[in-house]
């Protein structure tokens, strides 16, 4: 049985583009590469000496006119440029040869976009340096623009008419919108002299043909220059006469979209996306592509008030340590009848919550208690929560952390400062606790289900600051967790005002991540980027604070660490420093930003960067699934053959023509590997956590059998065609593709980590007649498969004492239950029905296409 036709690569026909380029568009590559190739050595500044610089320009620097479209500032600055100048430079060298591209280049066609862009630099009183060959790529646009004007006016969208010269410059406005970096006067500049040499108002400025065919002549320029392009454009040097580009017109057209070799591309532009999207993800720590943090809320003002908290504050510190210490062997209950009274004797009001959650066969339950200072100043409207949770997310007795909650209340009520109510809450945990609390206070909670209603409440919650202070002893530095459920960030204002506070204000180091010790250079910008993308992507609680974000109340847990001189005087001074700042807020934190990837404390990037890494990634499945929509409907066999052999008598007649699809075989297979997905999903929830293990190790079993029982089932009872298996493979590309890409805009870490692990589903096939190729990709699958990367990260968290799968799959099933984390729904309802129909396709045994509509009929 011959095997099924499969996407391949041409090299014949890049090879073929490549050789017939010309002369100065060859010379022109050759230039931007080399400028970057030297800009990488330290010694001479290239950029600074080349590129286009308003307030260093003169008689002695005019060669920065022609220098600085050779000059970029980056590797993916160039290639982009390289990849989108070359085929509208090579058209216009082929149309007005080589002599006269070099002279409009280095003269008018650079030069005037040049002076223009000094100009106006000088009449805005600007000195913003350019360089880069997109001057040329959008001034060609221009010609190009007012050519298809002439031939084909307007563009019509419903009921509109948009001219068609005005594409290059609503591409100028889009470049200018999406990259920051671009110049959009330079380009608007390098569009109108495009422009006006389209209309043909510049040919005056061409050297005369005559004085160039005497110049051709003379030097011999045909015979001794290979692919130099004369001045009549008929000849082309050293290669004979010039390939013609429009040779069968509308025909030759039609014919590169039908020609099957087109469908070769995509597997290659899928794993493109997918390596530029890693790379793009890795250059993110560089400073180029990273920026500093700043305060966008003004009226925080960090670190520009004194706080008093100190002195006499700490021996009332000691005392309720005291009292905290003593109550270590007791119940809940009597833990808050305790912390009650010292509530009750400050002068506030307390309230007490039960709550009961179920998850994985384990109740999880306890009570809050939470007491509430009113503003002097305030009208009960808004309120600031300070959150000390009995026992931290470690599991570790927070004797510090509920004895500084205890004096800070005590220390707050003494002022008459506070526009905002401020509410002490203690939970048992850090986990269910905070999270009963927070549904009750927005009246979410299941009140049949055992979270009781809150007896008194505030009002909307502006912020919240939980203190994990298990250490004991003095620190060094504060730790900021600022992960929240789903991948939910706080406000940075937030954070930034917590490291002006305790960085600027009080003079200790301030830690995210889980990086003690952060000497700012590349490695531990990535490394700290990563595990913030590690923890954003399990979309699990992190501390006490994660349960608020979710209802957009910016909070954060602080936890000191090291061993320093900085004591619990110091840790309650940056919670006073930063509930002043919050105090001052005169409406919720809006302005900074809420999606960002942070690697160090004053270091991040925003959505707007981060964000094309994992839409690249999720793009490559959607390429794909298009390639083979595509493909499934082309001619297959003998047709195919005589297209790819250059019969064109036969192959045109069969190239307006489109396969049948037959559907209903993808669509059920495709549908039945999403419904599968809802079986691991409510299993992994709802069993027992002592069952958890085996379970798991029952399911693994079963999941690497699943995929040939089904394989062998569609052989056995429905011959599948290589047509249909196309089909099943584009269907469930693009479900995945389609999920991922809104995922990003959410969660952009497991969006990205779960493109990652599944994108060799993009590049599998059926083997039917190779045996060791199919059981090569099934391994491959098997590796990435779901249930392999959980058992891998099971092993490494019992590798570093956090427990093994069991606890993982512990703490998933309480975040579905308690918390609403969606990162389960993802694995089992979107990567792992993806998973399976990957599988099942390269195990899948294609029968021929009449076979098969015979068979399916």
């Amino acid at each position: 049985m011959p095997g099924p036709s499969v996407p391949s690569f041409s090299s014949l026909r890049a090879r073929s583009y490549l050789s017939r380029l010309p002369l100065f568009t060859r010379a022109v590559i050759v230039a931007i590469v080399v400028f970057w190739l030297v800009d990488l050595q330290p010694v001479w500044n290239v950029r600074e000496w080349g590129a286009l610089i308003p307030d260093k320009f003169g008689i002695t620097t005019m060669y920065r006119l022609n220098t600085f479209p050779f000059i970029h500032l980056n590797f993916f600055h160039a290639i982009l440029n390289i990849l989108a100048l070359t085929p509208l430079l090579e058209r216009f060298e082929h149309e007005h040869g080589t002599l006269t591209s070099v002279a409009l280049f280095f003269g008018p066609l650079t030069t005037l976009p040049a002076f223009l862009y000094l100009l106006f630099e000088a009449l805005l009183r600007m000195n913003t340096a350019v360089m880069g060959a997109s001057i040329w790529i959008f001034l060609l646009l221009g010609v190009e623009a007012i050519r298809t004007y002439r031939t084909n006016p307007y563009l019509t969208i419903a009921t509109h008419n948009i001219p068609t010269w005005t594409t290059p410059l609503i591409m100028a406005l889009c470049v200018a919108a999406l990259i920051p970096s671009s110049s959009l006067l330079g380009h608007l500049c390098a569009l109108a002299v495009g422009y006006i040499f389209g209309l043909g108002y510049l040919k005056f400025l061409a050297p005369p043909e005559k004085a160039l065919r005497w110049v051709e002549g003379k030097l011999n320029l045909l015979g001794r220059l290979p692919h130099y392009v004369s001045v009549d454009q008929k000849t082309y040097g050293r290669f004979g006469v010039l390939p013609s580009s429009n040779s069968g017109g509308s025909t030759g057209a039609f014919n590169l979209r039908r020609d099957p070799r087109i469908l070769k591309l995509p597997p290659y532009l899928s794993l493109l996306c997918v390596v530029v999207g890693v790379t793009w993800l890795l250059l993110l720590p560089l400073d180029s592509y990273s920026r500093r943090t700043y305060i966008s809320e003004n009226a925080l003002l960090p670190g520009q008030v004194h706080t008093y908290f100190g002195g006499s504050d700490q021996n009332v510190f000691r005392a309720y340590k005291h009292e905290v210490n003593s109550l270590v062997d007791k119940s809940n209950v009597e833990i808050n009848d305790k912390l009650e009274s010292i509530f009750s004797g400050v002068g506030l009001k307390v309230g007490r919550q039960n709550f009961t959650y179920h998850s994985a066969g384990a109740e999880y339950s306890g009570e809050n208690i939470y007491a509430i200072l009113q503003a002097p100043r305030g009208d009960a409207t808004e309120a600031i929560v300070l959150v000390g949770a009995w026992r931290n997310a470690r599991g570790e007795l927070n004797r510090n952390g509920v004895a500084l909650v205890l004096t800070l209340a005590r220390y707050f009520r003494r002022w008459s400062l506070w526009s905002k109510d401020i509410v002490f809450l203690v939970t048992p945990d850090s986990a269910a606790g905070p999270q009963a609390w927070v549904d009750a206070y927005h009246d979410a909670h299941d009140a049949a289900g055992g979270v009781a209603s809150l007896p008194i409440k505030s009002g909307a919650l502006q912020g919240a600051i939980a203190v994990d202070y298990a250490q004991e002893g003095r620190f060094q530095s504060v730790h900021v967790v600022y992960d929240g459920v789903n991948g939910q960030l706080p406000n940075l204002d937030l954070i930034n005002s917590v490291v002006s506070i305790a960085g600027g204000q009080m003079g200790m180091g301030v830690a995210l991540q889980e990086m003690w010790d952060h000497n700012d250079q590349y490695p531990d910008r990535l490394r700290t980027m990563l595990r913030g993308m590690l923890k954003q992507g399990l979309g699990l609680a992190s501390g006490a604070h994660s349960s608020f974000i979710p209802y957009h109340v910016d909070a954060i847990t602080l936890q000191p660490f090291g061993d320093g001189w900085q004591d619990e005087m110091a840790m309650g001074r940056v919670v006073e420093g930063t509930f002043r700042s919050l105090n001052n807020l005169l409406e919720h934190l809006h302005q900074s930003f809420f999606f960002y990837l942070l690697m160090q404390r004053e270091r991040f990037v925003s959505i707007g960067t981060y964000l094309p890494s994992a839409m690249l990634v999720a793009a490559n499945f959607t390429i794909m699934a298009i390639a083979l929509w595509v493909k499934s409907g082309q001619p297959e066999g003998e047709d195919a053959k005589k297209q790819e052999n250059g019969d064109k008598t036969k192959a045109n007649e069969k190239s307006s023509l489109t396969r049948e699809r037959h559907l209903f075989l993808p669509l059920g297979v495709v549908t039945l590997c999403q419904a599968l997905g809802v079986l691991p999903l409510y299993l992994f929830n709802h069993i027992p956590a002592s069952m958890l293990t085996p379970a798991f190790a029952i399911f693994a079993v079963a999941n690497a059998l699943l995929p040939h029982i089904l394989s062998s089932l569609l052989t056995t009872y429905h011959h599948p065609t290589i047509q249909q298996y196309q089909i099943t493979k584009s269907f469930s590309l693009l479900l995945l593709g389609m999920f991922l890409s809104s995922l990003a805009t959410l969660n952009f870490s497991l969006a990205l980590l779960v493109g990652l692990l599944a994108s060799p589903l993009s590049l599998m096939r059926p083997w039917p007649a190779r045996p060791a190729a199919r059981r090569a990709c099934t391994a491959l699958l098997n590796a990435v498969a779901p249930t392999a990367v959980i058992a891998l990260s099971g092993a490494a968290l019992g590798s570093s004492g956090a427990g093994g799968v069991a606890e993982l799959l512990r703490e998933a099933a309480f975040g579905w239950d308690v918390a609403g984390v969606y990162t389960p729904v993802v694995v089992w309802c979107v990567w792992w029905p993806a998973w399976l129909c990957g599988s099942v396709v390269v195990l899948g045994r294609p029968e021929p296409a009449a076979e098969g509509k015979a068979k399916t009929a």
